[in-house]
């Protein structure tokens, strides 16, 4: 899935590259514009300027660059996950959760990957959908460790939650902003 999601999300950002454009270059200032819409100025900010793709980027591909950065949060958490219930241990209660969660994270970089097609077709309420979604899969995530009183949530499993909703945020903040612009 990891070539598969970088692959398709590649070839969006050079299809959209070569098409005429309706807006200003992605550089600082419309970088700054965008992000300041969002929940979480900061991490957009940074996110997008250390991208390499943001100078040359419009909004819609500054929202694509984010869904990215949101699919690899996701892969990544969902390769941490299933490395952490293949480990050997005797707690077959917390191996389950922790597949069932590396299964949720698999599940929110698939919503986020279709959200770039959204992003795509222009169909941006359909992306807002998807990105809702992958923002809501780590609740279910959490919730699965709450059913189980003696499984204590791990730190960097909720960094990682966190992580991705607020990327998700940011994403759903530009949106939001596309949506405007549109209409």
């Amino acid at each position: 899935m990891d070539t598969k999601i970088f692959f398709l999300f590649l070839l969006f950002l050079l299809h959209h590259q070569i098409q005429p454009h309706n807006f200003v270059n992605g550089d600082a200032t419309l970088i700054k514009q965008t992000c300041k819409n969002t929940k979480y100025y900061n991490l957009c900010f940074s996110s997008l300027k250390s991208n390499p793709s943001s100078p040359n980027a419009d909004p819609k591909g500054l929202a694509v660059i984010m869904v990215g950065i949101g699919m690899t949060n996701a892969t990544s958490t969902s390769s941490y996950l299933s490395s952490k219930s293949l480990s050997p241990t005797n707690n077959t209660t917390l191996n389950s959760v922790l597949k069932e969660c590396a299964d949720k994270y698999t599940y929110a970089g698939d919503a986020l990957e279709a959200s770039v097609q959204d992003l795509g077709n222009e169909e941006y309420d359909y992306a807002y959908m998807h990105i809702t979604a992958a923002k809501d899969y780590p609740n279910a995530c959490h919730n699965a460790f709450k059913r189980y009183p003696g499984l204590v949530y791990p730190p960097e499993l909720a960094r990682r939650e966190n992580g991705l909703k607020h990327i998700c945020d940011v994403a759903i903040g530009i949106i939001d902003n596309l949506i405007n612009l549109n209409s």
